[in-house]
């Protein structure tokens, strides 16, 4: 029997510019797969910008970036596995 090839599994993460941020929530609330929430901490402008909670979850889909209108928002891909 051939050996069938699982689909690769792929894994991103985001960079944030916490100062160009203005909170307005548009990454958290579309993310498909729920790996980013408002921080608690406020940056310069006082708004409360994104972090990542769930690395593992993160595909590198970059619809955070996509959406974000001050561009301080993306994503990228970091590893690559056959899980």
């Amino acid at each position: 029997m051939p050996e069938v090839n699982k689909p690769k599994k792929v894994k991103g993460s985001v960079y944030i510019f916490f100062e160009r941020c203005k909170g307005c929530s548009f990454c958290v609330e579309f993310c498909p797969t729920k790996c980013l929430e408002l921080s608690k901490d406020f940056n310069a402008k006082g708004y409360h910008p994104p972090i990542l909670i769930n690395n593992d979850k993160c595909t590198a889909c970059d619809l955070c970036g996509m959406l974000c209108p001050d561009f301080a928002i993306y994503s990228f891909k970091t590893t690559n596995s056959n899980e």
